[in-house]
């Protein structure tokens, strides 16, 4: 048995440079001077007199704290597993080799959790999520896997502690959903569900089909970082957009008003928002505008454009050839990512939300630069 104690302690010795590289990569030396200098800020006079400074304060020291817990916690682990591999060994004692293997599997998942979000250096990835769902042509059957994608990517939000809120949310003529759009609450939201943008291919035998036919179907997922108001030096001018009003439509229940009250914004470079979520049409043009906003400072950014004027609107086409992502239910079961290729068999995990493995191969290829020939 003294051979699986040995076996450990040289993995734990492997990985201790890497733990020690996670400190510079996190910069938890200045995270630590950040937190002096947030608390500072805490304890100065006058502090709670702008309530909606504060509370930004108190939500990025909370932040601040938990990232270097969550470093000295691992560095901890380590010393922990270190001192078992030794003990079991000098007494000649395996009741703790479960212990153990837990433990070390649990160090290198958080190891790994951690060098993931070091890959996140973009200028928005630290940002809230607005994701927007559209079924592509084919009726009931694209809509209904618009609203398989819906509860896929709500499940992940819930699997990683997120939250959402419900924008928009035109149901499908008969099952599924046309079309709809819900912000993602959460530190990284944007940086771990960017690569999720653009159409996701079906393959299946369809439920519509009285013939049992299998059917490909097709739906596109648009991912844009929520930006703060005060983040840019621009603004939409009343004569850029055409504001429409309509009655809400929702997935039942309390979940969205059912009155006239939802707005949408079509912008004059052809991008379209919507928002029913809130109870006034004041609200929902508000939030409409924010919407828009970062729907509009992302394009330049990607595009690198001088002004917003320049943005025209994405033409996005639903169909095939222009997914990135396939899901095969017949007659094998299989989705891959035709970007990364990364791919699995376990199709009814992927729905369920696990996305970990795609989001992953996503960041590390956005990294490398080793992405898949298509």
């Amino acid at each position: 048995m003294n051979i699986e104690f040995d076996s450990y302690k040289q993995k734990l010795n492997d990985c201790k440079p890497a733990l020690d590289g996670l400190a510079a990569s996190l910069n938890v030396e200045g995270l630590r001077n950040e937190l002096e200098r947030l608390h500072a800020m805490q304890e100065a006079p006058g502090f709670w007199d702008d309530p909606e400074k504060s509370q930004k304060i108190v939500v990025k020291t909370r932040q601040t704290e938990t990232k270097i817990e969550r470093y000295e916690k691992m560095c901890a682990n380590w010393d922990d597993l270190m001192t078992i591999c030794e003990m079991a060994m000098e007494e000649d004692d395996d009741s703790m080799l479960d212990e153990l293997k837990e433990g070390y599997a649990a160090l290198v998942s958080g190891m790994e959790s951690c060098r993931l979000e070091t890959l996140l250096t973009g200028k928005y990835d630290k940002n809230n999520a607005l994701l927007n769902f559209q079924a592509g042509a084919g009726g009931t059957e694209a809509q209904d896997w618009c609203q398989m994608l819906y509860r896929m990517y709500t499940r992940w939000t819930e699997r990683h502690g997120f939250t959402y809120k419900i924008m928009d949310y035109q149901e499908g003529d008969e099952a599924g959903l046309k079309s709809a759009s819900i912000m993602i609450e959460g530190e990284n939201a944007y940086g771990f569900l960017k690569g999720e943008s653009g159409v996701h291919r079906l393959v299946r035998v369809s439920p519509f089909d009285a013939n049992a036919r299998r059917q490909t179907s097709f739906s596109a997922i648009e991912v844009v970082p929520d930006i703060e108001d005060d983040s840019e030096d621009f603004e939409i001018k009343p004569e850029d957009y055409e504001m429409q009003v309509y009655r809400s439509s929702g997935a039942g229940g309390q979940k969205v008003n059912k009155t006239s009250s939802a707005v949408r914004l079509i912008h004059k470079s052809g991008i379209v928002v919507s928002c029913q979520t809130e109870r006034s049409q004041f609200q929902n043009k508000e939030t409409c505008l924010r919407m828009l906003r970062s729907k509009l400072v992302e394009i330049r950014e990607r595009e690198h454009l001088a002004t917003i004027a320049d943005i025209k609107g994405v033409q996005q086409k639903i169909e095939w050839g222009s997914q990135i992502r396939n899901y095969v239910f017949m007659p094998y079961t299989l989705v891959k990512d035709t970007r990364t290729g990364c791919e699995t068999s376990n199709v009814n995990g992927v729905m369920d939300g696990a996305l970990d493995p795609f989001i992953e191969s996503y960041l590390n290829c956005l990294a490398t630069g080793n992405w898949v020939q298509k």
